[in-house]
């Protein structure tokens, strides 16, 4: 049995992307005057959480200051969890092949199966260890988390939930998530999971590299695409429990788990720039073409990880939500394409509207370096035939995509598994060809 004394206020947000938090769950618990004094307030423990290397330039530096029950080092030793359904060095899986791959949405488990048990990574590039590239996984779960914590060293995770809700109890306070919503849990800091819903289906993107970041707006201006007021930070909670808990760590690739006697989730407050937060890609202020032409998906983007090259990132989480489509005499889907980028997609909600079938939500698409796609044969049919002297509504969708300057290197579980569609390519196959010389 747990001893339990639990404090979670409302659902309560603060908001604005990348900004200066302060937020108590008790009154005068946020020291006055320095981050660290010789006595905190009400017994407290002081203690940073660094996301960034000290010197890092300021516009740059993730830090905050914690004001908790017990320090973090609290806990006895980690020893190992046998894992082999997760990939953190993408130097190990097999080769690439260039083919064009699409899966089916991961099952639900049949048994018992938490958040963190439900993963498996599908793809990525290359390593937490070097903290460069990001791991794509996919979960399906049917059990909350109980009495059991969880936190990785690897990266930052980019949660985008497809089917279920999920109650995200962290270090620095609750968030709720829904379908259509983001989530974004920086790295290293914990959190436990439960299903309001009962189940629950997803996409993460474990980022290695630099936080994810909004994008400068160049010549769109000084508005547009997601704002920074939209994006919610939670306010300080704690939980003060103590009893036989598991903290779960996840370092390398590889799981590993402690007891702890206590909570890990008793920060009663908290102050800084570090902290999880969520976004709601329904407010997403859609940018497009009102004369010709099928925009650049970089329209539609939403967070980035930079890299040391200008113009170039290592991730860009795209978005493909409602919206109108209104160019005359032109082809108004996605073009065909190659590109130097790799492109991860899923589906939230609705269809697509470059494919007819087969890409159903909670699936998944995977088009490589240089990998030949975009509209199948049924859509290229239809679009080149629509009337576009009138105005047309995209409206029942929520599409995204993980795109990377380097290959996205599929596990061998994606290559291995029943959700992997072996006839995908046949969706290009009844493009017939149209080509007459003699007529122009």
């Amino acid at each position: 049995m747990s001893h339990s004394t639990r404090h979670e206020i409302e659902a309560g947000y603060q908001s604005g992307f990348g900004n200066e938090f302060a937020t108590e769950a008790l009154p005068g618990a946020l020291p006055s005057g320095r981050n660290s004094p010789q006595r905190a307030p009400y017994g407290l423990y002081t203690e940073q959480l660094s996301g960034t290397a000290f010197t890092a330039p300021r516009g740059h530096n993730r830090r905050s200051w914690l004001y908790r029950i017990r320090p973090a080092a609290v806990h006895q030793p980690f020893t190992p969890i046998p894992s082999h359904r997760l990939v953190a060095n993408f130097a190990d899986v097999p080769p690439t092949p260039p083919n064009q791959l699409r899966w089916d949405p991961l099952p639900m488990p049949a048994e018992p199966t938490d958040f963190i048990d439900g993963w498996v990574t599908m793809a990525g590039n290359g390593s937490a260890e070097s903290m460069n590239g990001c791991a794509i996984h996919v979960y399906a779960a049917n059990t909350s988390m109980k009495d059991r914590y969880f936190y990785t060293a690897d990266g930052e995770l980019l949660i985008v939930p497809q089917e279920g809700r999920l109650s995200i109890a962290t270090e620095l306070g609750r968030i709720d998530l829904e379908p259509f919503e983001i989530a974004v849990i920086p790295r290293g800091v914990r959190f436990s999971v439960t299903l309001p819903d009962g189940a629950a289906r997803g996409y993460i993107c474990e980022n290695f590299g630099a936080q994810l970041r909004l994008p400068d707006l160049g010549p769109i201006g000084s508005n547009g695409l997601a704002n920074p007021r939209d994006f919610l930070t939670p306010h300080a909670a704690w939980e003060d429990r103590e009893g036989a808990f598991e903290l779960v760590a996840k370092m390398n690739g590889h799981l590993w788990r402690a007891d702890i006697g206590h909570s890990p989730l008793d920060v009663v407050a908290w102050h800084g720039n570090y902290a999880p937060y969520k976004y709601d890609l329904r407010r997403f202020n859609t940018i497009g073409s009102i004369s010709f032409d099928h925009p650049d998906p970089s329209i539609f983007l939403v967070l980035q990880a930079q890299s040391d090259t200008p113009g170039v990132d290592t991730i860009d989480f795209v978005i493909f939500p409602p919206r109108w489509l209104a160019a005359e005499n032109t082809f108004r889907p996605p073009w065909f394409h190659r590109n130097v980028a790799s492109e991860f997609m899923g589906l939230v909600h609705g269809a697509y509207d470059a494919k007819a079938e087969g890409f159903v939500p909670g699936g998944a698409s995977l088009h490589n370096c240089m990998s030949g796609h975009g509209p199948d044969a049924e859509t290229f049919e239809k679009a080149s035939h629509s009337d576009t002297s009138k105005p047309k509504k995209v409206g029942d969708t929520m599409a995204f995509m993980f795109e990377t300057r380097t290959l996205i290197k599929p596990t061998r579980f994606a290559l291995e598994t029943a959700q992997l569609q072996a006839h995908y390519f046949e969706c290009w196959q009844g493009l017939r060809k149209h080509f007459n010389p003699e007529q122009r």
